[in-house]
């Protein structure tokens, strides 16, 4: 009886593997030799107005700013945000990777005006599509800014120079 089962055992081994499977080692995760890995200083500032509300929007122009954005911030005032002068008119897709702060972000039309408002959840890396090809601006603020100023869509941005796309790519 023995010899029966000590048979029987060596068959489930065998037909499982019997434990001599070699185990490839995991292939490390792709990563991107460019991926910020810090926050970004404080970028330079303007005024912004939207409707009765005014903020200080920090403004990344650059690839580089707005690729980094608000990642690894851990603080925002109430009344500052960051604008995204899009270098053409676009399909706008932002996500949250690295971003540990939950914030709220205004899509905006080559006009100036609102076209959709989103929810952003800390570090969320799913990206948030337009669901307009139309966006030219994107402005992010502290999560439920805009709801909590009653402010949506319909509604234009402008900065002390005049309208955004005056302000940021009239030729001087």
């Amino acid at each position: 009886m023995k010899q029966l089962f000590l048979l029987a055992f060596c068959l489930a081994l065998s037909s499982c593997g019997g434990g001599t499977k070699t185990v490839q080692p995991e292939a490390p995760p792709v990563t991107d030799p460019g991926e910020p890995t810090q926050a970004q200083p404080r970028l330079q500032t303007m005024r912004i107005y939207i409707q009765a509300q005014e903020m200080s929007a920090e403004l990344a122009f650059s690839a580089d700013q707005e690729r980094t954005g608000m990642m690894f911030r851990t603080t925002m005032g109430e009344n500052e945000g960051m604008l995204f002068p899009l270098p053409y008119t676009q399909r706008a897709s932002f996500w949250m990777k690295h971003c540990p702060l939950p914030l709220s972000a205004a899509y905006i039309d080559p006009e100036g005006i609102i076209q959709e408002i989103h929810d952003f959840q800390a570090n969320n890396t799913n990206a948030v599509v337009a669901a307009s090809d139309n966006i030219r601006f994107v402005l992010e603020a502290p999560q439920d800014w805009f709801q909590k100023h009653h402010i949506g869509t319909g509604v234009a941005i402008t900065t002390e120079r005049g309208s955004l796309m005056n302000t940021f790519f009239s030729s001087r």
